[in-house]
């Protein structure tokens, strides 16, 4: 099965894949939380999406309460929480595990793909960012501290434009 195809849930529990949010789009897969102190990263994927979706970009939260149980919330009080503090108008999955036994398959495919520093394996916290191509593939991974307006992930979505 193609990254593409893996069966996703919105955070509404909508039926859903990668390959239907980001038809022929490059996107960027960020796992969130509400209650880290990276979670002011949301306004600047809000910006990237802002920037980069007429051109073929989307950015999509995946919500994981598996670091330090900072994303405790329900997929309502998420909803609003992303909606009205920082205007999130990308796409959001259901809250999700990318860790350990219950790792969705999802993460399951994108963990393996290396960091600038050649790392690979578990995510490492809140706001881990992989970027896929328009074909699907995974073309590169910003761990947390990466911000969104970081020159090297910007020149990443860049060239996939």
């Amino acid at each position: 099965m193609s990254l593409s195809d893996i069966p996703l849930r919105t955070l509404a529990e909508t039926p859903t894949t990668l390959g239907e949010l980001a038809a022929g789009k490059a996107a960027l897969i960020v796992n969130v939380a509400s209650r880290c102190g990276l979670t002011p990263q949301y306004g600047g994927l809000v910006d990237l999406q802002r920037q980069y979706g007429p051109r073929g970009f989307t950015v999509i939260g995946v919500p994981c309460n598996q670091f330090a149980g900072q994303e405790p919330g329900t997929a309502e009080e998420i909803q609003e929480f992303c909606a009205t503090t920082y205007g999130v108008d990308f796409p959001l999955l259901a809250k999700t595990d990318v860790n350990g036994p219950d790792r969705h398959p999802l993460y399951t495919e994108l963990t393996p793909v290396a960091d600038a520093d050649g790392e690979t394996g578990d995510v490492q916290w809140n706001f881990e960012k992989f970027l896929v191509d328009r074909d699907g593939e995974v073309v590169a991974r910003f761990r947390p501290r990466t911000t969104p307006d970081d020159p090297a992930l910007t020149s990443a979505i860049e060239k996939l434009l």
